[in-house]
């Protein structure tokens, strides 16, 4: 059927002498649109030029349209590396597939044919869903700019696994931290206590550590590609309080101005040598190779399992979306263990960080045995039993004295505790 319903406008998509028409209905109704196809047929067959406008304009092809494309909206509008990743993807992958059609041609089963050769490739999903992300905003401004009749071809993106989040152990930092030396400590330090990105570290100015508040402004990026300072990921400024140990570290090298890490020969960092000085440290740590990223990734797993609020390590990652903040859930404290704990006569009556037992007579009166007998375990306790911070020891202990497993003897003991007193 070549009348359909776009936005709640009909539309006539026919082609004739493999050319694509797409026109709006004059009269927004399918059997309107019906005759509306009709009409366009009859003119065509008589050669007559139903667009009303010059031909060269519509029938671009998509090799022609890119390099327009990418010129007057992907370098204004992106950062140098984003434009890297997109030219690479239109000339290794886009305009190979898509080339030699025209952008008015290209409709929803060329897309699918797209996504099905990649899949035969072995690419991975997030590869492809990136790929057709930029399709997708190429075709979209084909359509407003040369003022294509119809909308460009829905695209549906595949489904991805959720991403792995790597990030290491205190002992694992803390062995980082105790084989480098230098500046490269120094920036290790940095990246585990703050979570900045290896390019906001390498632009890093002494002008955007404020001392007396010990904090630091995190409003510039350095990029290899221009050699020069950009705004950070997302455009957005954010600040970063220091922790003592930090600001103390670069307190006693302070500087009024300039790049707060230079290597060797007194330049910025480059990607190359920062990550050639990080995989050093990890080879005679004795870990292996990680990047600056894993160290972001450490900083905001380690405040998630601390129980800090994720909308918290967001402000301080500097996300956009909290979406982004949630890979770091699943090592939050989680009201999942309380559930199963609750489900348990034995752990029912014990809240897990604070409150009061729910009243289980089974566990109270075990833990009323344990507090009579004066000791558990060597651990005195106090005349109304435990406190509430050791109940769950003490459900533990309780059953324990002298390898008792049961209440019973427990009493037994108490009432020999009473006979003596």
């Amino acid at each position: 059927m070549t009348a359909r319903r776009i936005r709640q406008s009909w539309w006539v998509d026919l082609r004739f002498d493999h050319r694509r028409y797409r026109k709006r209905s004059p009269e927004n109704s399918r059997t309107g649109a019906i005759a509306y196809e009709a009409t366009l047929r009859h003119k065509l067959a008589r050669g007559e030029d139903i667009d009303g406008r010059n031909a060269s304009t519509t029938r671009v092809s998509f090799a022609e349209f890119v390099p327009k494309w990418f010129a007057e909206y992907v370098v204004p509008n992106n950062k140098p590396s984003e434009q890297k990743a997109k030219k690479y993807a239109l000339s290794a992958s886009l305009v190979p597939s898509f080339g030699r059609m025209l952008v008015s041609d290209i409709g929803v089963r060329d897309v699918e044919q797209y996504k099905a050769k990649l899949v035969r490739e072995g690419k991975s999903h997030k590869t492809i869903n990136n790929r057709l992300t930029i399709l997708r905003k190429c075709l979209h401004t084909a359509y407003d700019w040369l003022a294509l009749p119809g909308a460009p071809p829905k695209i549906v993106w595949l489904k991805c696994p959720p991403a792995r989040t790597h990030y290491l152990a205190t002992e694992e930092c803390n062995l980082l931290v105790e084989h480098s030396s230098g500046i490269v400590r120094e920036m290790i330090v940095a990246a585990l206590r703050t979570g900045m990105r290896q390019g906001e570290l390498k632009g890093l100015q002494w002008t955007s550590i404020d001392w007396l508040n010990r904090s630091v402004a995190v409003r510039h990026s350095r990029s290899d590609d221009t050699k020069a300072l950009g705004t950070p990921k997302g455009n957005r400024e954010r600040h970063i309080p220091l922790d003592i140990d930090l600001c103390e570290m670069l307190s006693a090298r302070r500087r009024a101005e300039g790049y707060v890490f230079l290597d060797n020969n007194g330049q910025p960092f480059t990607h190359k040598k920062a990550s050639a000085a990080l995989a050093a440290v990890c080879r005679h740590a004795g870990l292996p190779k990680v990047g600056w990223h894993t160290l972001r990734h450490t900083f905001a797993s380690h405040l998630a399992m601390n129980g800090t609020p994720l909308n918290i390590v967001q402000a301080l990652l500097g996300h956009a979306s909290i979406t982004t903040t949630m890979r770091y859930a699943h090592v939050a404290p989680s009201a999942l263990r309380t559930a199963i704990e609750l489900a348990n006569p034995r752990t029912a009556g014990v809240a897990a960080d604070n409150g009061q037992p729910a009243g289980n007579r089974w566990q109270l009166r075990r833990l009323q045995n344990a507090s009579a007998i004066g000791e558990v375990n060597g651990n005195p306790t106090i005349a109304h039993g435990f406190p509430a911070s050791s109940l769950p020891l003490a459900a533990e202990c309780a059953v324990e004295v002298e390898g008792i497993e049961t209440a019973a003897p427990c009493e037994v003991r108490y009432r020999k505790w009473q006979a003596d007193a």
